[in-house]
């Protein structure tokens, strides 16, 4: 599994979405950094795979920030952002 954790201005809490395969992450990934990149106003509409009529519109200019990870069920997982430790 794996997440695409966006950072949003004002709100402690990041908004999560999963994908199941990498590929899929990936391509999510790249579509919001280009958007953000991209520095127009839109809303960006993300969905949850496992629920079809579940859905989440963004504000891309409130976008901060975003990253993608692998989640695993294992007490060491990878943490998101970045560690010098493992």
């Amino acid at each position: 599994m794996y997440c695409i954790e966006l950072t949003i201005k004002l709100s402690p809490i990041p908004l999560v979405v999963q994908r199941k395969k990498h590929e899929d992450a990936q391509r999510l990934y790249s579509e919001v950094r280009d958007s953000i990149q991209g520095g127009n106003q839109r809303l960006l509409e993300l969905t949850c795979e496992k629920v079809a009529d579940k859905r989440i519109s963004v504000l891309v200019s409130e976008i901060t920030a975003v990253q993608i990870y692998e989640k695993t069920s294992s007490s060491t997982s990878k943490r998101p952002g970045f560690s010098l430790q493992d």
